[in-house]
């Protein structure tokens, strides 16, 4: 394709389509036909005047036209922004923005000039110079092209072809595969969902250079990764797992450390789009393009929602944080947002001030917070009554408010502001209670208000209520004929007892003991009235997500009856209210004797569970009418009952599909660990998903531990106590024939080596990367009973990755964690025979997936 001649890009909007480039920019010699920014050649190349390049609505595209250059704005048309965007999806989403903190008045007023002196300028023509220059990039002085690559790195070329300037080292708040981070380079959040300036959050190496922190202003740390040791971080087990990113650490421990992640793809395709985005909420966010869904899938987040909280600053000055609602941040009672704007946005981070803007009076009042904890504010402590420590504090006009202590007379008088405002932990002992500062004027308001609402509440109530009793004898008996129809209908289908609310109220005592927590719900222990055997209740949440869950699981399993599924006995569909009746198991769940010092079973036992739990999945795969697959396999949802005959249960996830699928299930579901790696990467699944839960549900079982726990006492531990993934290391000894390095310790020795090389076998094969390679579960049932024969399977890639620098048979790993094989083809010597019976059978039939 021909340079493009630069005149041309003053009058027209530009798309480039250029040749495939290369992965990383430390490839310094690029080939493709870049916009051509001089007309010379040579090292004496120069630019004899400035050069417009983008003008209001133009764009440059990168070569696969993956992302675009250009100008934009958000909600507000008077803030223009220069930034790179996703051009190949239909949800726009922006990785890089050069002009964040001074915007362009208007869109027509937008240009991007390469100038004489060799540096970027994004020029507002609405302004006179030199004030129209709002950003300009560092000075290139040997610069002749300028690309957009197909990683999403803007560059500009020298006339060699090599990078003098690009602009992943400078980085917004996305990182993308092929950006490192460095002690110069790291990632800030947006200030809101809308505006592009800079947040207060930033992701950056830490002052150690061991370690990726997440800053507040840049120097108060509120989480970090841990530290680096060999493939991953110790606080980030979870990433030594290379579904879709391989993360390489350069120089670590050292000011020229450089941190970064290239993406990886399943074979016969290539990889999905994926970034990392530090949100303005202070959560560093991964995630992976869906294109069934066409939708960005988010798997990873820090800190998780359930602790967003510790994001330090999110609610600003005065903001009272709780990260079970929805909108965690709510002003204190007497302040509003500083910015509604931004507030309604979900950027919390401005904070709150008082509705007042009067000065302090000693007429003020006090509203009572709650036991909480909070940073920033400042106090002074002394002994008084009640009544003397709010006399104190309204006689100095710098006092915000209160904590006092009935029982000691401790008196703290607070000043400054209050930031990070939360809720202590139920364990707390504190009696301290905060009451804030508020004016007189708001509290009459406030009162005032009361009055007239409970008034014109209380006669709203008798006229509505007049109404309703009449419509309500009119409507009772057809509610209460349809509502009979509906359980009728359910019960005709599922051949299920309906129970009544109250009656499983009465059953579980109140709800009053707990087993734990299932599928969006948690369990009880009932005792039904016609019955003397315990039931466990099931009592389902999160109305949107439970109401799904309930038709899913008693549509599914209403009918099915199998040894090692978990019975559905009943159900509750009353009002509001979801209940599952299930069967009591006893001896709970498998995941309560993965503990190194508690209860363990013994081998047979754990190969009876190993067995049934197969052929529990195996008839949900195969023997049901409708394929289930069951999506959330794990020790958690294999419970025990009193034989320690193993059940599957929690059937909250499962879907039915038809029998001739190919694929199915594009949304993400299930349980970090545990789900196959074409579903992380945000392609749909089949039942072979199941499987690779299987297969890692296995290497706990056979190791009597979880998959990511401490490392062995044994070989090269070095007993730090740090998180360590169990599978790879299983992996390499189960094929290497040494199953007995990964047996249960407390096993003492004592279990069947056959059965056990078998399960460790029928665990590797079920935990390929590629589905094809992996059995279906009927035949894993086979694999265990004897019947098929089963060769030592290969390694897999995505876990072959994580023994750096190890022999894993034939297989070596190079310091960039890349798979390179070592060895020829395996040898018949190779295969390992576990089957006794085949030794008298030549007949037996005989597996081979590899």
């Amino acid at each position: 394709m021909p340079l493009i001649p630069l005149f041309v890009l003053t009058y027209f909007h530009i798309f480039t389509a250029f040749a495939q480039n290369p992965t990383s920019i430390s490839h310094t010699k690029l080939t493709e036909p870049p916009i051509k920014i001089s007309n010379l050649t040579g090292p004496d190349a120069q630019i004899t005047r400035p050069l417009t390049l983008i003008t209001g609505n133009a764009t440059i595209s990168s070569p696969n036209k993956t992302f675009k250059l250009g100008f934009f704005s958000t909600n507000d048309e008077s803030r223009v922004y220069l930034g790179i965007w996703y051009a190949s999806i239909p949800t726009l989403t922006y990785v890089w923005v050069a002009n964040r903190e001074s915007p362009v008045g208007n869109l027509a007023a937008a240009s991007l000039v390469y100038s004489g002196d060799g540096s970027l300028e994004i020029i507002d023509t609405s302004l006179k110079s030199p004030e129209n220059v709002v950003w300009r990039s560092d000075n290139v002085l040997n610069g002749t092209n300028v690309k957009l690559l197909e990683q999403g790195n803007l560059v500009i070329l020298s006339w060699r072809g090599e990078i003098v300037w690009n602009s992943f080292n400078y980085p917004a708040d996305t990182w993308l595969p092929g950006m490192n981070l460095t002690a110069g380079k790291w990632l800030t959040s947006w200030k809101s969902s809308n505006d592009p300036a800079p947040g207060n959050y930033s992701l950056r190496l830490s002052q150690d250079y061991g370690e990726i922190v997440l800053t507040y202003n840049g120097d108060y740390v509120y989480w970090d990764t841990g530290k680096w040791s060999m493939n991953t971080f110790s606080g980030v087990p979870e990433m030594s797992i290379p579904y879709i990113y391989r993360f390489h650490f350069v120089s670590p421990w050292t000011p020229n450390a450089s941190f970064g992640y290239t993406e990886t793809a399943l074979e016969g395709g290539k990889p999905p789009l994926t970034r990392f985005s530090l949100d303005y909420t202070g959560q560093l966010k991964q995630f992976t393009w869906s294109p069934q869904t066409a939708n960005w899938n988010m798997f990873w987040s820090q800190p998780e929602n359930e602790n967003i909280c510790k994001v330090y600053g999110l609610c600003g000055n005065f903001g009272f944080c709780n990260a079970r609602m929805l909108n965690p941040c709510k002003c204190l009672i007497g302040f509003r947002p500083v910015d509604g704007v931004s507030w309604d946005a979900g950027g919390f981070s401005s904070g709150c001030r008082r509705d007042s803007d009067e000065d302090c009076n000693v007429k003020d009042g006090f509203k009572e917070v709650g036991v909480v904890g909070f940073d920033g504010a400042k106090w002074e402590s002394f002994e008084a009554s009640r009544d003397d420590c709010e006399k104190r504090c309204l006689n100095n006009c710098s006092c915000i408010g209160l904590f006092h202590n009935v029982k000691s007379n401790l008196c703290k008088n607070l000043f400054g502001s209050m930031l990070n405002i939360r809720n202590l932990t139920l364990s707390s002992t504190t009696d301290e209670v905060l009451h804030v500062r508020v004016p007189k004027e708001g509290i009459d308001r406030k009162r005032r208000k009361k009055t007239l609402v409970y008034v014109v509440t209380t006669c709203g109530i008798i006229v509505i209520f007049t109404l309703m009793g009449v419509l309500l004898f009119i409507t009772r008996k057809r509610v209460m004929k349809r509502r009979k129809e509906k359980k009728d209908t359910i019960y005709a289908v599922t051949n299920l007892k309906v129970f009544t609310y109250k009656e499983l109220h009465a059953a579980t005592k109140g709800f009053s003991e707990k087993l734990g927590h299932g599928g969006f719900g948690v369990v009880f222990l009932g005792q039904l009235s016609d019955s003397s055997l315990p039931v466990a209740v099931k009592r389902l949440e999160r109305p949107g997500s439970g109401e799904k869950e309930f038709r899913a699981e008693v549509c599914t399993i209403g009918n099915i009856q199998h040894v090692n599924l978990v019975r559905l006995r009943g159900f509750c569909s009353e009002e509001t209210h979801r209940l599952l009746v299930y069967d009591y198991m006893p001896n709970g769940p498998l995941s309560g004797y993965m503990k190194k010092d508690g209860q363990h079973l013994s081998w047979d036992v754990r190969f009876r569970v190993a067995m049934g739990t197969a052929r529990g999945i195996a008839y949900l795969h195969e023997e049901c009418r409708n394929c289930i697959i069951h999506c959330d396999i794990k020790p958690e949802n294999i419970l025990l009952d009193e034989d320690f005959s193993a059940k599957v249960s929690d059937f909250g996830l499962a879907k039915l599909i038809g029998r001739d699928f190919s694929r199915v299930l594009v949304t993400m579901r299930g349980t970090w660990g545990y789900v196959a790696p074409e579903w992380i990467s945000g392609v749909a699944i089949t039942t072979k998903a199941d499987v690779y839960s299987y297969g890692m549900t296995l290497l706990e079982l056979i190791g009597g531990r979880r998959n990511v726990e401490g490392p062995p006492s044994f070989g090269k531990a070095n007993g730090t106590g740090e998180k360590w993934f169990f599978p790879p290391w299983a992996a390499q000894h189960i094929i290497a024939g040494n199953v007995a390095a990964v047996i249960d310790e407390r096993l003492g020795g004592v279990y069947n080596t056959v059965e056990a090389e078998r399960l460790g076998m029928v665990a590797i094969w079920c935990i390929q990367d590629e589905e094809e390679q992996r059995p279906t579960m009927g035949m894993v049932v086979k694999m265990l009973e004897g019947v098929v024969e089963v060769t030592v399977p290969p390694p897999p890639k995505l876990l072959q990755a994580l023994v750096s620098g190890e022999s894993f048979h034939g297989v070596g790993v190079d310091s960039g964690n890349r798979a390179s094989t070592t060895a020829g083809s395996q040898s018949d010597s190779d295969h390992v025979q576990l089957s006794e019976a085949s030794r008298d059978a030549a007949s037996s039939p005989k597996l081979s997936l590899g």
